[in-house]
């Protein structure tokens, strides 16, 4: 019985002002691959399909269970997690790309700096004085409780930027990412002390009025959070933020 082949296209690039390029690859099928193991199989052996000996493809992984976010790339013209991404439920040639809407340092790995520069734009934390105990924390619902962990879920891995067409180099906007981040943030009885803070950047240039209301971000999210709903909530906090500002 012949041995079946799975044929990788995997788009590389040596550095951010160098041209990309194809490379094709075969690597043995087994059971239970991920795109992680197969790209382990290319950097232990790196032959090219026409048999020519390569450097090893470089991409990034961490935790290998859907959390960090640091594998993410564009597997058969989706952006996601490789390592959830199964070899079995793809469709063959599998093809792997890095990330279009941040610069290219090597092959599958970008640099997503600029999503985390979103976060201190928006002051995306809680602010505690930890020189003294401050007793237990303000008390809320279980249903908001519930609502802020699917929110807290986000892993920063940036497939809502990728899917976004509002979010890169053509527009200042600040990505579903950053806003949903606003929401959870805002709805923490300590967080809501910056609240006014966050709304202001919402309400400057590539704030939410930037959203072009595509949907792409929540059919991407691999943790399944409601982007969108995330989205509309920060954009009626903002228009009432506008009222009182007149006042």
């Amino acid at each position: 019985m012949a041995e079946k082949v799975i044929e990788v296209r995997l788009k590389r690039q040596l550095s951010h002002d160098t041209a990309p390029y194809w490379e094709t690859y075969h690597v043995a099928w087994r059971e239970n691959l991920n795109v992680i193991a197969l790209l382990m199989e290319l950097r232990q052996n790196p032959v090219t399909a026409d048999g020519t000996a390569v450097t090893p493809p470089a991409w990034e992984a961490a935790c290998l269970e859907e959390v960090c976010g640091t594998c993410s790339m564009i597997i058969n013209g989706k952006p996601r997690q490789a390592c959830s991404a199964l070899v079995d439920s793809l469709t063959w040639p599998i093809e792997l790309e890095p990330f279009s809407k941040f610069p290219v340092v090597r092959d599958l790995i970008t640099d997503r700096a600029k999503m985390f520069d979103h976060l201190k734009d928006v002051k995306a934390w809680i602010p505690l004085d930890g020189t003294y105990d401050l007793g237990s924390g303000p008390r809320y619902s279980q249903t908001l409780a519930l609502e802020r962990y699917k929110l807290s879920e986000c892993m920063t891995c940036g497939c809502c930027l990728e899917a976004c067409p509002q979010y890169g180099p053509q527009s200042p906007f600040i990505g579903p990412q950053a806003v949903s981040q606003v929401r959870l943030f805002n709805s923490h009885p300590t967080g809501a002390m910056e609240k006014d803070a966050r709304l202001d950047v919402m309400m400057q240039e590539g704030g939410i009025a930037d959203c072009g209301d595509a949907q792409n971000c929540v059919k991407v999210c691999p943790k399944h959070i409601p982007l969108t709903e995330s989205i509309a909530d920060v954009s009626a906090q903002t228009t009432v933020h506008a009222f009182k500002s007149l006042c």
